[in-house]
Order: structure tokens, then C-alpha cells, then sequence
């Protein structure tokens, strides 16, 4: 994920009863993807294992779906196709964990820089319990019939894992399916616990850049040149209006300069300022319309400053929004209550970060879709900042640290509980 989990809900549900353990088999596994993290576009071993495990738990395996994309296919008899992902890839984050299993992992980003890696948002915890999940429904194929499509997604954190398995023809040469799934850890959840939200769930992403053109000269004599800082920081401030007086008060949206790039000496102004924004937003209306506005304001500004007409561009990186279909929230909402119990499950409000399983759902016709939240900071923990005695990492940062037993059992109980009811025989629906 490129973002910070920001959840103003905080659930106080009582602490697991008994110690969970995973099986060994699984607890290994987990540890090792947490040890042996891989960054996006780049996870070649991770897809490698992925394959290997799902095959030794008797699914049929392709590799190579959009890049390190992987896909499995297991087939309980006729009925209903339900697509599960889970993503695989990793952060350019130094771990500080502490753990015994802690990464010591180093790669080249996509620039040639040597970087470290980490598992800072959880999608190890998400591929133990995919395979988790299956183990299970194996042991369980008198509750459930139909087909299951089990996708390992690389390139999540830069939101074009979904979108470059969909181009290589993932609804095409696999069954489509008439739900798709997801779950995502949260880092201020406690273990044990989910949480899910029913419509918009995630933000579109979008980013800009804007590079504003001046006319360089002396920085004592402002008045024979046409500074693109003066004319950046009045930019930064217009922009802030986009939200505050053209978004309607109902509607979600964030615009935010998150760099200005220009000059090269105190007494130099330069000929060019540079802006990289990021902007969110949910539905697509509200989208078009802060990108319309955000070139209209710049070309505005340089007019008024008697500069030439900046070049504004909208990055290819785009994420679309997740909408959780409302009738299967409050359907998983039910099944998950009954398999967890209602105290652990809670709705939770969306937020404003971006996800691209949202892409699945989008390819028409339109498939339900959903992605719940899944506790994973041990209790002690949890209760202590409730109280205000501990700050927990979010998300991304290098102390994030899931307590792993059982938020993978509360996420493959929570998965298999799910499987059980969409896929339920045609007899027990």
C-alpha cells in the first residue's frame, strides 16, 4: 500500500481465549516471507513459493500473470466462482523490529538504488493466510462447491499489480468469478477482531506533477526577473480551495503538495519550480472534477503572473477507488459475526488511503467485490494505547510488527467462513 492506515475507530474486544498457535508448516512460512521480502516488480522468489506451497496443498498453478503474478485454481464441483487475492509484494523500509526472522533484505528500486526491504504492510500475514485458507477448505469440501481462483498479486505498494494481471488476460484464461475477496491487516485493530465497509472503502490515488516556468535572474533585483517560487507558493495555497470551496461538504477529497522542487542558490531566482502532489478522492465525478481544477488554477496563476503557461501533468500511476458491495458487506458481516463472534466484528469508517484490488470489481460487467480489515496488534498492546500509554507503528513504518499467530488464524477462519457461504451447496443456500 502507498499509504498510512488511518481507522478513527478503535475496537476493545477482549482478548483471544487460549494461546493460538498456527501449525508449523505455517508459522515457517510466514517467517519466511517475512525474512525474505522482495519489492515490486521484483518478486520473483516470493511468486516461486507461493506456487510451490499452493501446489503442495493441490491447487492448479500458473505463474507468470502479469509479471510475478500468480494463479491458482481449485475445483470443489459445480456452482459459483469466488476469487481470492492475496499481494506479495514488499517496502523500501529498513526493518527495526527486533524480530529473530527480522529482514536484512537490500535490492535495487526502480532508480538503481540500493534500498532495504520489509514486509511493513503486512502482505506476508495476507499469503500465509491465502495458502492457510485453502489447507482448511481442503479439509472441508462437504461444506462448499464451486471453483476458487487464487491470485498472488504482485506490485500492490505501487498500485499496478491488478491492473497489469487483468491486461494479461486474468478474466480470460481463468474462470471469472462472481465475487472477489480480499483482506488487508490493520495496525490499530486488535488481534481477533475484522472490521468492514460497506460502498467506498479506499481512495482513488491519483498524482501530479506541475512545473511552473519563470524568467531566472538576480535575487537582489526580483523586478527584472518572474520568480516560479513566489508563483509555486501561491499555487500551494490556491489549491487548498479545491476542497474547502468547490468539493461539495459531503464528499471526501485531499490535495497535497507533498514536494517543491526549484533553485540552487540564495541569491539566484531560478527559471523553473516543480510540484508533485498527490489527490484522492472516491467516486469518479469528484475525481474529474479536482483534476480539472487543479490544471485550471495553475494555467490560472501563471496567467496572472505574466508567465508562460505551466505543463501539469496526471501520472499514469492511477488507483482507482475500492467500492465494497454493500449487499455482501453486510452478508460477510453476518457470516463473520457467526464464525468470530459479533464483538469482534465492527464497521469501520473509510479512509483515504489507496488499494488496487478495487480494479477487480471494476471490469464490466461489474463484479461484488469486498476487502475487510483484519486485526493484528497483539492485545496488551492494543489496550495500553487505548489508554495512551503506547504509540503503535502504522502501518508502513519499520516497527510495524503483526502479532502473527492469531491474526493469520482470524483471518483464515474468517476467509474459510466466507468461502463456506458464497460457495455453500446449492441444498444449504
Amino acid at each position: 500500500m502507498i499509504r498510512v492506515l488511518l481507522v478513527s475507530v478503535l475496537l476493545a474486544a477482549a482478548p483471544l481465549q487460549g494461546a493460538v498457535r498456527l501449525a508449523p508448516e505455517l508459522r515457517q512460512l510466514y517467517e519466511d516471507l517475512h525474512r525474505y521480502p522482495e519489492l515490486s516488480f521484483q518478486e520473483r522468489n516470493t511468486a516461486k513459493r507461493l506456487a510451490q506451497e499452493l501446489r503442495k496443498a493441490g491447487v492448479k498453478v500458473s505463474e507468470g500473470i502479469g509479471g510475478f503474478g500468480v494463479v491458482g485454481i481449485l475445483e470443489n464441483g459445480p456452482g459459483p466462482v469466488l476469487l481470492l487475492r492475496a499481494d506479495s509484494d514488499a517496502l523500501p523500509v529498513r526493518e527495526e523490529t527486533g524480530l529473530p526472522f527480522a529482514s536484512q533484505v537490500t535490492q535495487l528500486d526502480g532508480s538503481g538504488r540500493k534500498v532495504p526491504v520489509m514486509h511493513a504492510c503486512g502482505h506476508d500475514v495476507h499469503m500465509t493466510v491465502l495458502v492457510g485458507t485453502v489447507l482448511a477448505l481442503q479439509k472441508q469440501r462437504h461444506l462448499w462447491q464451486g471453483t476458487l481462483v487464487l491470485v498472488v498479486q504482485p506490485a500492490e505498494e505501487r498500485g499496478q499489480g491488478a491492473l497489469q494481471m487483468l491486461r494479461d488476460g486474468l478474466f480470460e484464461k481463468f474462470p471469472r468469478p462472481a465475487y472477489n475477496l480480499a483482506l488487508h491487516v490493520a495496525a490499530d485493530m486488535p488481534t481477533g477482531t475484522v472490521g468492514y465497509t460497506p460502498g467506498y472503502a479506499f481512495a482513488n490515488v491519483d498524482t501530479v506533477d506541475i512545473t511552473l516556468f519563470g524568467e531566472g535572474g538576480h535575487g537582489a533585483a526580483p523586478h527584472k526577473a518572474k520568480d516560479p517560487i513566489v508563483l509555486a507558493a501561491q499555487l500551494v495555497l490556491a489549491l487548498q480551495t479545491i476542497v474547502s470551496r468547490e468539493v461539495a461538504p459531503n464528499e471526501s477529497a485531499v490535495v497535497t503538495v507533498g514536494s517543491i522542487q526549484s533553485g540552487t542558490q540564495h541569491n539566484v531566482i531560478p527559471q523553473e519550480a516543480t510540484l508533485q502532489l498527490t489527490v484522492r478522492s472516491y467516486g469518479p465525478e469528484v475525481r474529474a472534477q479536482i483534476l480539472s481544477a487543479i490544471q485550471r488554477i495553475s494555467k490560472g496563476l501563471a496567467s496572472a503572473a505574466g508567465t508562460a503557461e505551466p505543463r501539469v501533468s496526471i501520472l499514469e500511476t492511477y488507483t482507482p477507488s475500492v467500492y465494497n458491495d454493500p449487499a455482501l458487506s453486510e452478508r460477510a458481516a453476518g457470516t463473520l459475526a457467526k464464525s468470530l463472534g459479533s464483538d469482534r466484528v465492527q464497521k469501520i469508517p473509510p479512509v483515504m488511503v489507496g488499494e488496487d484490488f478495487g480494479r477487480y470489481g471494476l471490469v464490466e460487467p461489474r463484479i461484488p467485490s469486498l476487502i475487510f480489515w483484519l486485526g493484528s496488534i497483539e492485545n496488551s498492546q492494543f489496550q495500553e494505547a487505548l489508554a495512551g500509554k503506547r504509540k503503535l507503528p502504522t502501518l508502513h513504518a519499520s516497527q510495524y510488527r503483526p502479532d502473527p499467530d492469531p491474526t493469520i488464524d482470524t483471518g483464515i477462519r474468517a476467509m474459510t467462513a466466507l468461502v463456506n457461504d458464497l460457495l455453500a451447496p446449492t441444498g444449504a443456500r
